[in-house]
């Protein structure tokens, strides 16, 4: 017999649960709620979007420039709010499952050359504005942001602050690697002004992690989350996977039953995209031993079910959070967004990206910097805005991002009011025509104009907000698995 805390318990009172038996009941409930046959399975087990943006990054085209970026830049309003993003696509060493742009670096001389460009772009960007909008919500992700030395993020931070107009309660959060993160660093970032901090932990079985080439022990991600407590960085993010190289469903229940003991305010639970047409690094793993769709399934919706037991509420398609977290609360009222990073309480118009590869976000449309490093160094070193892809929104663009945001954050959207809000005389007939054979399985739910995906269909819910994407059939893009 394991004995494992329960966590759900504020008093934290241990609770003796046989291992069989607790990982049995997680995969059986797990079955019985979603409970699809091997026919529905191959119908809504397709490749779909995550739906970060809409439209998808695959149909950005070079239409739009660093001048078109210029432009829109131009047109930000003072009482904007404005949301950050950095990118630093460098790691110590390449995770097999990786799907992120990102470099491995044996030195740390190409890190502080980019730190140097992206002091450049900062100035770049800034000097494009014609008003002083409030930033509110700053993310550094990755790669691995904790690869910079602690002086070039402090200068970085510094630098920003500098050109842009802070919040007093802006939100900083940075993308940690348990394995690199040092005390001096942790310290770094608090002074800089960071309040939350996402740690990548994927999985605990040793197992799994030679599969993936990423070693990481319990105990590595207990010291980083100990030391950025210790900093006051409070506020964590744990990131989980399932559908891994020789994952099972007790793989995945014990990952939670482990990470919960450190108590992250909000977990994320990713699906493993197997993408090895975009990701070389992905060809190491054998694809023999992956779960599939069945398993897949079956590994989300028990480890789901372990997080809601242990009392964190399920927010979205993957995000889990604790009932009193800013991030429920915005789901509760109604004000949940969805972005780049995943579910969020961002609530700014505009989103700007800086690095190699960042996308932005503004009223316009959406922007994408080279994504190649070279290119991304010349253009900035030059003095150019680094943008060079995008798409400009249409209204009909706007309209379904609505309307998939909302399916994708609320698991409901009332279509005719939607339209109306959008001035658009659409009724989305043949949407809701496509809908019926989900709505036959249990999976949607329709009311009139509104349409709910049920609890049963959660897991499907971006194939459900597939229905709604014009672009999804043209070009020749291709998605990970909707489970």
């Amino acid at each position: 017999m394991k004995i494992i805390r329960d966590q759900h318990a504020s008093a934290g009172r241990v609770r003796q649960i046989p291992e069989s038996a607790r990982i049995a009941a997680a995969a059986t409930e797990a079955v019985e709620r979603v409970a699809l046959c091997p026919k529905s399975r191959q119908l809504y087990d397709v490749a779909v979007p995550r739906y970060t943006s809409y439209p998808t990054a695959p149909h950005f085209h070079s239409g739009v420039t660093a001048d078109t970026y210029g432009d829109w830049l131009a047109g930000i309003g003072e009482n904007a709010a404005l949301s950050l993003y950095f990118h630093v696509p460098f790691c110590k060493a390449m995770c097999w499952y990786c799907g992120c742009h990102t470099r491995v670096v044996s030195r740390y001389g190409p890190v502080a050359e980019y730190a140097a460009l992206l002091n450049r772009e900062i100035a770049l960007v800034a000097g494009a504005l014609q008003a002083a909008p409030l930033v509110t919500n700053v993310h550094w992700g990755g790669g691995t942001p904790t690869m910079l030395a602690s002086d070039d993020f402090s200068e970085l931070m510094a630098e920003t602050r500098r050109h842009f107009r802070f919040a007093d309660d802006a939100e900083v959060a940075v993308e940690v690697d348990p394995r690199t993160l040092t005390g001096t660093m942790a310290e770094a970032m608090a002074a800089a002004g960071v309040t939350r901090a996402s740690l990548g932990v994927q999985d605990f079985n040793d197992h799994v992690q030679q599969a993936i080439n990423r070693v990481q022990p319990l105990a590595v991600t207990a010291e980083a989350a100990g030391r950025l407590r210790a900093c006051g960085i409070s506020a964590l993010n744990f990131d989980l996977m399932y559908g891994l190289p020789g994952q099972t469903v007790a793989d995945v229940v014990r990952t939670v039953d482990l990470a919960l003991t450190l108590a992250p305010d909000r977990l994320a639970l990713f699906g493993y995209a197997h993408v090895p047409w975009m990701k070389t690094n992905q060809r190491m793993i054998d694809e023999a031993m992956l779960p599939g769709g069945a398993e897949r399934l079956t590994q989300a919706e028990a480890a789901a079910a372990r997080l809601v037991h242990h009392g964190y509420r399920r927010i979205g398609l993957d995000h889990f959070a604790r009932p009193d977290d800013g991030l429920t609360q915005a789901m509760d009222d109604g004000r949940l967004r969805r972005n780049f990073q995943g579910y969020t309480t961002d609530r700014a118009a505009v989103l700007l990206g800086f690095g190699a590869s960042a996308i932005g976000s503004l009223p316009q449309g959406y922007v994408q910097n080279e994504v190649p490093l070279a290119a991304y160094g010349r253009a900035v070193t030059a003095g150019r805005l680094a943008a060079v892809r995008g798409i400009e929104l249409t209204a009909d663009d706007r309209l379904r991002r609505e309307i998939i945001e909302r399916l994708m954050c609320g698991l409901e959207v009332d279509l005719e009011a939607t339209a109306t809000a959008h001035g658009a005389d659409e009724t989305f007939a043949a949407e809701v025509k496509r809908l019926s054979a989900m709505v036959a399985e249990g999976v949607v739910e329709i009311s009139g104009p509104r349409v709910r995906v049920s609890e049963r269909g959660r897991p499907l819910m971006r194939t459900v907000a597939a229905v709604f994407d014009r672009y999804l059939e043209t070009g020749k893009a291709r998605h990970s698995r909707a489970i």
